[in-house]
């Protein structure tokens, strides 16, 4: 940042007066566009914001990232607390970027030619058209307290800028007022009253898109909302009692009150179209289209909820000071409602399953996901929620457990546990029996019945999807473990069903191979 600082002109270069002469910067008015694209250039959002796939299409993703997003890799994980801590950290990132630039301004003079040309006794908006230009929000003086419409309003003017545009160069501008002008009011001395009528009259005109964009917005609602939150939250910390004249401190009171009422205002909005979001994904008629159709992958519209979660997990991580931790408390449990209504709807969903093997595969995909919100591994720990080998344990019953039944059973049996991902796999393998060709003959016609059923069940199952790479790893080794390993076991036990499976292609190491193929979609 401090390299695209350096090009901007100082105070005196746009001015060959003597600043130290000039009281509050009372010289000619600064030029425009020295700051505008420096502030344009900071990144304020994470991605493109959240919308429902009724609105975003068949190819709908989580907002800014692949299919794997959510995801959690052998080195990191996804829970609320991590990325409770990354959102933190994205936003202090852009925050401080533009508070660099807000310092500037104030150390340039720039932004006290602005209060200037404020206090001549021109009319307010006059003289804030050029500030606001240079915050890139000039639109935001054409927006009328009594015309709420923005989408209308903005029509001609700003057709090509979408609203998520406006909001992250409002939230930019918002973040440059609060900085620049509790900078600058500690600096002018006797002067700070005007400072802080001029950031009075900054934010007031600003906080009007408040009422503008809430109704104006859509599909994409809820990460503006959480965005604009975070931001005018940040704002209202900002304006804590200083060390400046009584008067100033009221006016900056009252700025930090107006910003507080919208920090309830936006939270509200926020609860609210969460509300609006669970009927709207209940109801949603792509549940009972796409199960049928599908192949146990996550829905889109888990990803969607997902998604919204984790913007309120966004939001509630930002927090910067103990006094607002009841907003985190507010988030916390909204956060937990939402998981907990999301898993019910999941299980409700589900029956739309017409097979108990697809059920169970759909519900320990999208419950994978789901987990990665409140579960934690730390370091290179990778394990699943109990609910989670609940429903890998139930797929595996229902859709492999028949195929190892064939293998015939005697009155002698061994025990034999192998360790996979997801917990110990415990099954029963006959020890040899009394010999004879009759005997052989039902052994040779059980294993022939056991590789029959194995690839059935492999063929009905080659192209159903498991996308998380450790799940999909994890899930065939438990297939492996259970009905693979227990065939190789049987086999070791009779070399001879062993030399006659080989002959056919279906040893044991085959069968793993085949297991290697399944889950991609």
């Amino acid at each position: 940042m401090a390299g695209r600082l350096s090009f901007v002109p100082k105070f005196g270069e746009w001015d060959n007066r003597d600043p130290a002469r000039s009281r509050l910067g009372r010289t000619s008015p600064p030029p425009r566009n020295l700051y505008r694209d420096l502030i344009r250039s900071v990144a304020v959002s994470g991605g493109q914001y959240i919308r429902h796939p009724i609105h975003a299409g068949s190819s709908y993703s989580p907002s800014g990232a692949s299919n794997s997003h959510f995801y959690p890799s052998n080195n990191s994980d996804c829970s609320s607390c991590s990325a409770s801590g990354a959102a933190r950290a994205d936003f202090c990132a852009h925050d401080h970027e533009l508070t660099k630039i807000a310092r500037r301004m104030v150390g340039d003079g720039y932004a006290r030619r602005m209060v200037n040309a404020f206090d001549s006794g021109g009319p307010d908006r006059a003289a804030l058209e050029t500030w606001f230009l240079e915050l890139d929000v000039d639109w935001v003086l054409q927006i009328s307290e009594e015309n709420y419409d923005l989408r209308q309003q903005l029509q001609d003017k700003a057709a090509s800028s979408s609203l998520q545009e406006l909001v992250e160069r409002w939230i930019r501008a918002v973040t440059v007022i609060a900085v620049s002008v509790t900078e600058l009011v500690v600096t002018v001395d006797d002067e700070t009253p005007t400072v802080a009528r001029f950031g009075r009259a900054s934010m007031a005109k600003m906080l009007v898109f408040v009422d503008a964009i809430i109704p104006a917005l859509k599909e994409e609602k809820l990460q503006a909302l959480v965005d604009m939150y975070m931001c005018v939250r940040s704002a209202s910390y900002r304006f804590t009692p200083l060390l400046i004249s009584s008067e100033a401190q009221t006016i900056l009171n009252e700025i930090g009150a107006s910003l507080s009422r919208e920090v309830i205002r936006l939270r509200e909005a926020i609860f609210s179209t969460m509300e609006e979001v669970r009927t709207l994904v209940e109801d949603d008629d792509l549940w009972a289209i796409e199960i049928p159709r599908g192949r146990g992958e996550v829905h889109r519209n888990t990803r969607f909820m997902v998604d919204c979660i984790m913007s309120m997990v966004k939001a509630g991580g930002s927090t910067r000071t103990s006094a607002q931790s009841h907003d985190d408390a507010n988030f916390g449990g909204l956060v937990a409602d939402s998981v907990n209504y999301l898993k019910d709807l999941l299980l409700r969903k589900s029956k739309i399953c017409s097979a108990p093997s697809l059920r169970y595969l759909f519900l320990l995909n999208n419950y994978y996901l789901v987990a990665q919100l409140s579960e934690r591994w730390p370091g290179d720990h990778w394990g699943l929620a109990p609910e989670c080998t609940k429903f890998m344990d139930s797929y595996l019953d229902v859709s492999w457990g028949h195929v190892l039944s064939h293998i015939p059973k005697t009155g002698f049996m061994d025990s034999c546990c192998l360790d996979v991902s997801c917990g110990c796999v415990w099954f029963c393998i006959p020890k040899t029996g009394i010999h004879g060709s009759r005997q052989n003959r039902k052994q040779t016609s059980s294993l022939a019945k056991f590789e029959s059923a194995f690839h059935k069940t492999y063929q009905a199952q080659k192209f159903w999807k498991v996308q998380d790479p450790q799940l999909r790893d994890a899930l065939r080794r438990a297939i492996a473990g259970r009905v693979v390993e227990g065939y190789r076991y049987y086999l070791q036990k009779h070399p001879a069903l062993e030399n006659q499976v080989s002959s056919r292609g279906s040893s044991p190491d085959v069968l793993n191979q085949m297991l290697g193929e399944l889950f991609e979609g």
